[in-house]
């Protein structure tokens, strides 16, 4: 009896972009929960500042975590990498966004997307998803 093929086979090759699609959709996610929280409690927008550096940095962990476990190898600099690019891709939709300026905040989501990045893909790349792993 032969197994019946599965429907979807897409699947995205590039640890880069991958990585990417996760960390847009953990910061979607949290975007989601942030603007519940706010509607439903007592909080006010202005309190909303370490929850989103949390969010940035939590999604920006998750990213790094999933492309270093698909790329096998490197995985605090593929993290970091994925930290970086995630920080400028919502630092340039911002910018077009609201037209926002540069601020000390602007370096310290730079900062803690990248450190959340590598320590993702410092754990991502030992949970052995990659190709090294597989041979």
């Amino acid at each position: 009896m032969k197994p019946v093929a599965p429907v979807t086979g897409f699947r995205i090759a590039s640890p880069l972009l991958s990585g990417i699609l996760w960390s847009v959709i953990w910061l979607a996610i949290g975007t989601i929960v942030l603007s519940l929280m706010l509607y439903g409690t007592s909080m006010a927008e202005a309190d909303t500042v370490p929850w989103v550096f949390g969010i940035h940095g939590f999604a920006s962990c998750c990213g790094g975590f999933v492309s270093a476990r698909r790329a096998g190898h490197k995985g605090w600099s593929i993290g970091l990498g994925i930290g970086l690019t995630y920080a400028i891709l919502v630092l340039i939709s911002s910018f077009l966004a609201h037209d926002i300026g540069w601020t000390p905040r602007i370096a310290l989501l730079l900062g803690i997307a990248a450190a959340a990045g590598a320590f993702g893909g410092m754990l991502g790349v030992n949970t052995g998803g990659g190709q090294a792993r597989r041979k």
